[in-house]
């Protein structure tokens, strides 16, 4: 999404033309695909490994054709474990690297500082902690603000987003976001199923709560149908309406990752969780830095949302959290003031186009002051 913005935003100020590896909103923004994301995504460690050849593959792939067609300059956007990679083998063949959404250095294998500055000519941030780090390890780098600042907008009222949907408004609802990886669904549903079940159970008065499944695209309905139906409890689904979800909930439960900043920036108090494959997870605490997972308590520099990640993440403690919120005016209030001190800290917006103004430079100093 944002490498699709930014592709738009750069052919606006220099007329260049755009190939490389995404998804389809780089398709529909005029970018030649010749890779696709999914060749290289995952999470995780033990996760990884199957992925390696293909990310070696995707590597290649996209430095040959860099060097083909003599790329004056490349922006790689997110995705350390494969771009990375692709920055080594341009800069063998001399071809300027600017990155935008660098590595998260920041939380894990500082070590990725050294082989950034020795890879990258400027990096271009979204998060403004990030910046001090990346100068004080060296490496020439701009915070721009979050680019979702200027896209998290509802398009309706919560009446009109429940009566869309054939919600109650005067009843609570609960927006859930269990990640949009199908490996997600799979350790992160079964666990929320049964919390709503508790929670429809123990909610007062009995029946007070509704729940909206927001569905992450390409997650068709049959993926959930698998998990079967929970006699007594009904789960509203919606796809392409999450900012309306989000903004209609009186809280959501969201796994860790954009959609919480999403949230946060639409002031819907949250729960947040996750959880990865045990190997991934003993690895992972050896390894992280921060003693938060969740960006929103990252940008916030304290614990705003709730984080029950791993063993934390059972039925019991999700149900406990949620009730909180819905049952009590001043930890909602309490939260969303947070909430508001992050979207604060995210910038005012213009991000795609102040970052497109840095990467525009870089491509008019690449060819010696023309465009």
């Amino acid at each position: 999404m944002y490498a699709a913005q930014l592709a738009a935003a750069l052919r606006k100020r220099t007329g260049a033309t755009f190939f490389g590896m995404g998804g389809p909103r780089m398709a529909e923004a005029g970018v030649e695909l010749i890779a696709d994301y999914h060749e290289v995504a995952v999470v995780g460690i033990t996760e990884v490994l199957h992925k390696i050849p293909s990310v070696i593959r995707v590597q290649n792939r996209l430095a040959r054709e860099a060097a083909r067609r003599k790329a004056a300059l490349a922006i790689l956007v997110d995705s350390p474990g494969t771009h990375l990679g692709v920055a080594r083998r341009l800069k063998r063949r001399r071809i300027p690297v600017g990155y935008f959404i660098g590595p998260q250095i920041w939380a894990w294998r500082a070590g990725r500082a050294r082989i950034v500055k020795r890879r990258v000519k400027r990096m271009v941030v979204i998060f403004p902690f990030e910046a001090k780090i990346y100068r004080d390890a060296g490496v020439p780098v701009d915070f721009v603000g979050h680019p979702l600042v200027d896209v998290v907008r509802p398009t309706m009222t919560r009446a009109e987003f429940a009566a869309r949907h054939g919600l109650d408004p005067n009843r609570r609802i609960v927006a859930l976001l269990p990640g949009s990886r199908k490996s997600e669904i799979a350790r992160h549903y079964p666990t929320l199923l049964e919390a709503c079940e508790r929670i429809v159970q123990e909610s007062k008065p009995p029946g007070n709560v509704q729940f909206v499944h927001v569905a992450a695209p390409g997650l068709g309905p049959e993926l959930f149908e698998a998990y079967g139906a929970r006699p007594g409890l009904y789960i509203k689904r919606v796809e392409g309406a999450a900012y309306d979800a989000l903004a209609a909930a009186d809280c959501a439960i969201v796994a860790s990752g954009t959609a919480t900043i999403e949230a946060a920036l639409l002031g819907t108090p949250m729960v947040v969780i996750y959880r990865v494959a045990p190997f991934t997870a003993a690895i992972v605490r050896r390894m992280i830095r921060t003693p938060f997972i969740s960006m929103v308590n990252l940008v916030a520099g304290r614990c705003v949302v709730p984080e029950l990640v791993q063993e934390r993440f059972t039925v019991a403690a999700v149900a406990a959290e949620v009730r909180r919120l819905l049952e009590s005016l001043a930890a909602r209030e309490e939260m969303k003031a947070g909430l508001s001190e992050v979207r604060a800290k995210l910038g005012s917006g213009g991000a795609i186009e102040r970052a497109a103004d840095i990467f525009a430079k870089m491509l008019v100093d690449s060819r010696g002051g023309q465009l």
